[in-house]
């Protein structure tokens, strides 16, 4: 009972991290390199939950948000660089993540502009009628809808022993230098899109909302790990399932919702359809989440109340800016002219220049005994996390250098 009194934030950001442009990278991932790309989501999962483990340990000693911290600590003109920063990164996210819901109505021959309007219009609705309890209940729900991968993924009929053996060490295909350069741009691709800014300041935000005791610290803690497991558990089955249908084929695969139709001739109607409702799944996660992180973000940054909690008169400014930001990326989304890769580009390269500097404050925050008191870092947790932060960083970096560049 103590345990289920903390979960949910933990859990919740990281499966949030799969959303509709985690789908589809990983997607991706799958269908151009087959079962060896596997072998990155071991590093990813540890790099996730050291992370973020983190961000929950500061929330729950300090009562406060990283955004919070930021502003106490280094002042106005930080925290208003980062949050131009977040708010761009994180508009242009949630405009990725609509436009997949798009996408996934067309595949589904719902008519797309009433079937975006009215998800757009629920997930408004219970964020400003509900409150903390009704909004974590509702994203767990959603998280579990990922298991839709799971059945797409034994539809496609994979080879579960080249699946597994490659999460221990990549083998079974002929490793040119063609695909090992894939292979590296890809893994890199994959570290990034689950290791982002606004799930640092998102999972510390939501936590701080939920205001558990100190006491709960270690059963947090715990939770961390157990969500950065399931985020890469059903990530295991979304490369699976292209692996063993596109990859095996030899088609090529450009966005997450191709792999939806892509894989029906081979893993049947039912995995397509199945694969096609988790990226929307994903999308709405995506937009809810990433939405909730700039609006506690400014909140937090420029010293405001920003609480699911509170009513919408108390709370105007959080409420208002979570609204417009979504109403803009909806509007965004539908404007025929637009290149969303362009936009994800944008947003990965924004994520990638504010990650040095929001792990500079969540190590330093983190290792200060001042503020964290005998939950400090460890030398081992320092040395550790400051490993862990430099190869996020150059994996981010990477990923837009090659892409930009086209490398």
């Amino acid at each position: 009972m103590t345990y289920l009194a903390v979960f949910g934030p933990a859990t919740i950001t990281a499966m949030a991290d799969n959303d509709a442009a985690g789908v589809a990278t990983y997607s991706i991932a799958g269908a151009t390199l087959g079962y060896p790309i596997l072998f990155p989501l071991v590093i990813v999962t540890i790099l996730l939950g050291v992370t973020q483990e983190m961000g929950v340990r500061l929330s729950i000693v300090t009562r406060k948000g990283l955004a919070d911290m930021v502003r106490e600590f280094f002042g106005v003109k930080i925290s208003l660089f980062l949050f131009i920063c977040l708010l761009i990164a994180n508009l242009v996210t949630i405009t990725v993540d609509i436009a997949a819901m798009k996408t996934v109505a067309a595949l589904f021959n719902f008519p797309t502009v009433p079937f975006v309007l009215i998800t757009v219009l629920f997930i408004i609705f219970f964020i400003i009628k509900g409150n903390f309890k009704s909004t974590q209940t509702i994203m767990l729900v959603s998280s579990l809808f990922f298991l839709t991968y799971i059945v797409s993924a034994f539809k496609a009929k994979p080879d579960w022993n080249a699946a597994l053996s490659n999460l221990i060490i990549p083998n079974g295909v002929d490793f040119t230098p063609e695909y090992i350069r894939t292979y590296i741009l890809i893994g890199m691709g994959v570290l990034g899109t689950t290791i982002t800014p606004w799930g640092q300041f998102f999972i510390s935000s939501f936590m701080q909302d939920k205001k558990p005791d100190k006491e709960a610290l270690k059963l947090a803690q715990i939770e961390t790990y157990v969500g950065a497991f399931l985020t890469d558990f059903f990530s295991f089955f979304m490369i699976v399932a292209t692996a063993a249908t596109l990859y095996v084929h030899s088609i090529p695969l450009e966005s997450g919702e191709q792999a939806a139709l892509a894989i029906k001739p081979f893993a049947g109607e039912m995995a397509a359809y199945l694969f096609a409702f988790g990226i929307f799944n994903a999308g709405f996660m995506g937009v809810v989440t990433v939405g909730l992180t700039t609006a506690y973000a400014f909140s937090e940054f420029f010293g405001l109340s920003g609480s699911l909690n509170a009513s919408f008169t108390k709370g105007k400014s959080f409420y208002v800016l979570f609204i417009g930001q979504i109403i803009i990326a909806t509007l965004i989304a539908f404007i025929p002219q637009i290149s969303l890769f362009e936009f994800a580009i944008t947003a990965q390269t924004i994520n990638a220049m504010m990650l040095p500097i929001v792990f500079y404050y969540l190590i330093k925050f983190t290792s200060n005994k001042h503020i964290m008191g005998e939950h400090a870092n460890t030398p081992f947790q320092r040395i550790f996390a400051t490993i862990a932060t430099v190869v996020i960083i150059l994996a981010s970096v990477f990923t837009v250098i090659a892409v930009v560049f086209n490398l």
